[in-house]
């Protein structure tokens, strides 16, 4: 029996790890040859960790796997009726089931001023360019005269209140508190904005409104302005334009508003929910698509009224469910329906405070960072990887130090992002 799963991120890859050792022929198809850690992306972001410390190989994953294939291709169609997944460099693929994993991409909501502006922060490339920006930002200010034009390369925009930007913002504000302003003694500090955009009243949505202040107050303290009940309107020409009036001048956006359901090269032609995510029923099938699942970010899976978060636990539980919904039907065994079961949701500001929520307890300040810092080395592959972000972390809390302070260049002699 032959699987075929679309995307190694969170969702794909625990569907492969569970098959592996199973009597199935397993292959996963990714665009990269890694794995990435999404919920640190923001500290490759922000010069704590080196994009490696947060990639894993796909293959050495299943090294020791004896039925789990993988390869690196741009998944372009599946023909559901014949069964086949195709792949750009002319690869055709049969299955008995079919999981699809792609995962999610930044969001604009058709804001195309916007897209063209903003550093996103979703994958690698995107991290490590942000970085080489900031880095930049704080180089070119230190060669201007002009007091406005350096205000602009010193004032520092980040939109969306979640977890991403929330983390961002803060990592942020303590690099250039606590790292940049050192390296550049000439720069007056009180020229330093970091402000953080929210469209609603309050910050991290997701959690008890006591830890969302909690969150305000702390980044507050690091210095990051908390604009709340603002949307983002237009950015153009180094100006951002916010609903409520105001015009910054700022030559750095970064846009962690919202994402989307990432699609194929061709679009497939299967049903949608609203937010333009795969529907599926009560076990994560595809309708009208035998032997077809999605998961993760794509899938559009319903749950006490409303759909389940783009969020890693969800995702992985997901990839679990299936590989063992696979392995029951293989044995013509019946399906139980899928059922999230939520774990807690936490969000770091600074280098050691965090807020949990973690089923009926909540925890903040340096205890919340210490429950955060525990379930993240734990969900990070390998050890050596956990190794060096451990390390990485503890460098930082001693010294107040981000190392990985580089702006690298191409053979053209062009700066590299």
């Amino acid at each position: 029996m032959k699987v075929v799963i679309v995307g190694a991120g969170f969702a794909g890859l625990q569907c492969a790890q569970r098959l592996s050792g199973t009597p199935v022929d397993v292959l996963l198809i990714d665009r990269n040859n890694y794995h990435l850690f999404t919920p640190l992306l923001y500290q490759v972001a922000s010069s704590l960790l080196n994009p490696s410390d947060i990639a894993y190989p796909v293959r050495a994953v299943f090294r020791g796997s004896p039925n789990v294939r993988f390869r690196v291709a741009q998944v372009t169609g599946v023909a559901f009726d014949a069964k086949a997944v195709q792949t750009a460099d002319g690869g055709r693929f049969p299955y008995d089931f079919l999981v699809i994993a792609t995962g999610s991409a930044t969001n604009f909501f058709g804001m195309n001023s916007v897209e063209r502006a903003a550093h996103g922060l979703k994958d690698l490339p995107e991290a490590v360019a942000l970085r080489t920006h900031v880095i930049r930002a704080f180089e070119g200010a230190t060669r201007e005269t002009d007091q406005a034009v350096l205000r602009a390369w010193l004032t520092f925009v980040v939109v969306g209140g979640g977890p991403t930007g929330v983390e961002y913002a803060g990592a942020l504000s303590e690099l250039i508190h606590r790292v940049l302003i050192r390296d550049h003694a000439e720069l007056d500090l009180r020229a330093v904005r970091v402000i953080l955009v929210e469209a609603l009243d309050h910050i991290l949505p997701a959690f008890l409104p006591a830890l969302s202040e909690d969150a305000r107050k702390r980044l507050e303290r690091l210095g990051v302005e908390v604009r709340l009940g603002a949307r983002l309107l237009d950015a153009t020409d180094g100006r951002i334009t916010l609903s409520s009036g105001e015009t910054l001048a700022a030559r750095t956006l970064v846009w962690a508003a919202g994402v989307k359901p990432a699609e194929l090269d061709t679009a497939l032609d299967i049903p949608r929910t609203r937010s333009r995510r795969i529907a599926v029923d009560e076990c994560l099938r595809i309708p009208d698509c035998p032997g077809a699942f999605a998961i993760g970010d794509v899938a559009g899976v319903t749950q006490d009224g409303g759909e389940l978060a783009m969020m890693s636990p969800q995702a992985m539980q997901e990839g679990r469910y299936v590989a063992d919904a696979i392995i029951r039907l293989e044995r013509k065994q019946p399906l139980r329906p899928f059922r999230y079961r939520d774990k807690g949701i936490m969000a770091t500001i600074g280098r050691h405070a965090a807020v949990a929520q973690v089923g009926p307890l909540s925890f903040t300040g340096p205890i919340g960072w210490f429950v955060w810092l525990f379930v993240h080395l734990y969900q990070i592959i390998g050890y050596r990887n956990r190794l060096v972000v451990l390390i990485s972390w503890a460098w930082n809390y001693v010294f107040y130090d981000r190392p990985i302070r580089l702006i690298t260049r191409g053979k053209d002699g062009t700066e590299e992002e």
